[in-house]
């Protein structure tokens, strides 16, 4: 591994989010682990964003402090543009309207020293609401099979974790829970995940995710906000979220051989369950159904084969669904 000044570069972009912009920069600034550059990128803000960014920029921690004149139009352009300026050997990316426990940032390290095949590590969060209050809703939903396991961490091939788990829902759900292996990300050849709108998240740690392992930590070090304004509910509104899941899922059929036909045929499924349930107009149901068939050749079938597997998985334990398919 080459030389770094730093071992860990901490990539804060941010649109639009100046009123939890502080309590994320100050969160980072209260990490125990203290050996880390602050990349500040700005996405075109309209609000207070930049005068703030610009008080911080002065801290000794922070290397770059970029700010854009237009829009991007996509979250993920500026995770490309953070890692290029990065320095650090793991990366960071610290989204700005959430925020972390002091000792995030040790833990996570300390966890990819001792995996060294690890791409990326995985921390739970906390949710909080708009004022920084803690919710009740948990988007770890850990169950006894990962909080049974040794030193409240599971430790995964990455192709396994793909198959197992990334093949039907994106469960690395907040990139602030994440701290992962710049040497991986440079192996990785297809970065058109930088080029999504709604889904490049999802598709940017399964190509992670093939260049070596995956460590879940099943403790909660990180915050995850939750409010009305987000990408993700755009996307449903629209529809053109699914449009580039059907595509990261077709991609991940098309790299794995082992998928096999019965976890195909129930992912499938949840395709048509999902698309029932938008809600969007017909006419975008009916077009996003054709386009599912034409990319995964699925079948109307599999929508009845999911139900029934969800109904009588309990009885017949061989059959598949997502929630027992979790490593």
């Amino acid at each position: 591994m080459e030389n770094h000044s730093v071992e860990v570069s901490v990539i804060i972009p941010n649109y639009n989010y100046a009123r939890f912009l502080r309590q994320r920069i100050e969160s980072v600034l209260a990490q125990t682990y203290t050996d880390y550059e602050i990349i500040l990128l700005d996405d075109a803000s309209t609000d207070d964003s930049t005068s703030i960014l610009k008080h911080y920029s002065a801290n000794p921690h922070v290397s770059h402090l970029e700010i854009n004149s237009v829009n991007t139009g996509s979250p993920f352009a500026q995770w490309q543009k953070g890692i290029s300026l990065s320095r650090g050997k793991y990366i960071w990316i610290a989204e700005s309207d959430d925020a972390a426990e002091p000792s995030f940032l040790k833990k996570a390290v300390s966890v990819l020293k001792h995996y060294p095949d690890a791409s990326f590590c995985f921390l739970g969060s906390h949710c909080i609401d708009g004022e920084g209050n803690q919710l009740t809703t948990d988007f770890d939903r850990w169950t006894s099979k990962q909080l049974s396991r040794s030193h409240n961490m599971g430790v995964f091939d990455g192709e396994d974790y793909i198959k197992h788990n990334l093949y039907w829902r994106n469960y690395i759900y907040n990139a602030s829970g994440v701290v992962f292996r710049k040497q991986c990300f440079e192996q990785i050849k297809d970065l058109s995940c930088f080029s999504m709108r709604y889904s490049g998240d999802w598709l940017f740690w399964i190509e992670m995710a093939k260049q070596g392992m995956v460590v879940e930590v099943y403790e909660k070090l990180n915050n995850f906000r939750l409010h009305n304004v987000s990408t993700t509910k755009k996307g449903q509104k629209t529809g053109d979220g699914v449009r580039e899941d059907i595509y990261i899922v077709n991609r991940i059929e098309h790299s794995l051989v082992n998928i096999g036909r019965q976890r195909k045929t129930v992912r499938h499924g949840s395709f048509y369950k999902e698309i029932k349930r938008l809600k969007v107009p017909t006419e975008i149901k009916k077009e996003l159904t054709l386009h599912l068939v034409a990319s995964l050749k699925a079948n109307s079938s599999d929508y009845y084969v999911e139900r029934f597997n969800k109904s009588f998985s309990w009885l017949m334990p061989w059959l598949i669904t997502r929630d027992k398919d979790r490593l």
